[in-house]
């Protein structure tokens, strides 16, 4: 019979890191760096399978539904751990008890953008705006339910404005209408508007999580610009198939913070646009169903709901 493997032992073979979006997004760009820290650190391959679709949905079923031994682990975000569950009736998997958290790798904060005509040049101001204009200031999204719709409702309801909701097909189409001025604001990662904010293209008001961004440490946060308390981004980590063993959870996730902490690490997650944030299994798991709850009650009061 073959032995369960221990901490000690582990890996002895590929790990696959399974990341349920297609290629290029934020969450298989901090994949494929862990992957390969992890690689050099274990002496092992450890490799990115994408498996997008259904939001996430599919890649994070094929991972519930995988052996708990720590050969599948599935790169997850806010949308697919936190928000999902409350935006989705019916899921192909429990999404409370499917997995064990392993490690955060990053925060990804949001830009609040805008075109470089609109009028308004500091959150102060959009909020004045909107408040002279109710519902004639536009926002656009990737879509209902996603990250960026998910920040503009709960920006709306801690500034006390109201907006208009333009959703789009993805945030490609959205970011340049954007652009064009069609569309007032929008709420992107760093990781995807940072080039376009550094070449003028976008002008950045204020970042979504309540630390700054080392990527653009001078621009204020929207909580320190007169909505207190405001905190809405992304996040990546790291889950394991529930039933995995303890001691395999707590090895990766030492070697995660260790990879993590490696100068050189940071440094890259910062240039893409990241905040670099490993959280142990306990504080990643509280960190997943604050915000599961806090999401719930966006979703909740806003009617969000998926066509």
């Amino acid at each position: 019979m073959a032995q369960a493997p221990t901490g000690n032992t582990f890996p002895t073979r590929t790990v696959t890191l399974v990341v349920p979006f297609p290629p290029g997004g934020g969450t298989d760009v901090g994949a494929r760096l862990i992957a390969q820290k992890l690689s050099a650190k274990w002496g092992q391959s450890v490799v990115v399978e994408n498996k997008g679709g259904a939001a996430g949905m599919v890649g994070s079923d094929y991972v519930s539904k995988a052996k708990p031994d720590g050969y599948t682990l599935l790169v997850g975000n806010v949308g697919t751990l936190s928000i999902n569950p409350s935006l989705y009736k019916k899921m192909p998997y429990d999404a409370e008890k499917a997995f064990t958290p392993i490690s955060m790798i990053a925060e990804l904060p949001f830009f609040l953008l805008v075109n470089p005509n609109f009028p308004a040049k500091s959150i102060k101001e959009l909020i004045a705006l909107a408040k002279a204009k109710p519902g004639k200031v536009s926002y656009a999204s990737s879509g209902s339910g996603g990250g960026p719709h998910i920040a503009a409702e709960v920006f709306e309801k801690m500034a006390n404005i109201q907006l208009l909701h333009v959703p789009y097909k993805g945030g490609g189409p959205a970011a340049a209408d954007v652009m064009a001025g069609h569309v007032d604001m929008y709420f992107a990662t760093v990781l995807e508007s940072l080039g376009a904010v550094k070449t003028g293209k976008f002008t950045a008001l204020g970042v979504s999580t309540l630390t700054r961004s080392p990527a653009l440490p001078d621009l204020p946060t929207i909580a320190e610009s007169g909505v207190p308390g405001y905190d809405s981004g992304s996040w990546i980590g790291v889950v394991a198939p529930a039933g995995t063993p303890v001691a395999i959870i707590d090895k990766v996730a030492n070697d995660m913070r260790d990879v993590i902490a490696e100068p050189d690490t940071r440094q890259t997650l910062i240039q893409q646009g990241a905040t670099p944030l490993s959280l142990s299994p306990a504080a990643f798991k509280a960190r997943i169903e604050n915000d599961r709850q806090r999401y719930s009650k966006v979703i909740k009061d806003a009617n969000i709901q998926i066509e």
